[in-house]
């Protein structure tokens, strides 16, 4: 029974050894993990870029986490004051919250909705909407989106 018992001993000292060697390879070879991260609208090292060209003049769009080609996308999403946004859609759903300015947002078959500074909304995918920068400052509005970007202008039929 002694001598068992040293090589089940044994047996387990060189399991521990060997997963004491493996698990540091293991975690060396073990993707770095995710960093946490905070924005402000105004924060410096935001990149802001362009809108697409049917979106007032002087909006731009910063991406906050994610990548724009892919699902679960955060972006600060801005224009200027007095502007309008005409009607457009996009693939996927928008959570939104206003982080300043005031922005009215009209969804087809709904009423007119005031945004102001602390606003959630909740736009459903391939709802047509359009909105309006009622302030003089800019609007800026937090958008979560689920699917890739896109914005897809609505043509207003001929007349």
């Amino acid at each position: 029974m002694g001598k068992r018992s040293i090589v089940g001993r044994s047996s387990r000292m060189a399991l521990l050894l060997l997963l004491g060697l493996h698990v540091p390879f293991a975690l060396a070879q073990s993707p770095a993990p995710e960093q946490a991260l905070t924005w402000t609208a105004n924060d410096a090292r935001l990149k802001w870029g362009p809108c697409p060209a049917f979106l007032p003049k002087g909006c731009a769009i910063a991406v906050l986490h994610g990548d724009p080609a892919k699902d679960n996308l955060d972006v600060f999403f801005k224009v200027p004051g007095k502007s309008t946004i005409p009607l457009h859609w996009h693939t996927s759903a928008e959570r939104m919250v206003l982080v300043s300015g005031e922005l009215h947002v009209t969804y087809d078959g709904q009423k007119k909705s005031v945004l102001r500074p602390g606003t959630y909304a909740y736009g459903p995918a391939k709802r047509p909407h359009h909105g309006f920068c009622a302030s003089a400052k800019p609007c800026v509005l937090f958008i979560a989106f689920e699917s890739p970007l896109d914005a897809v202008p609505v043509e207003s039929p001929a007349k």
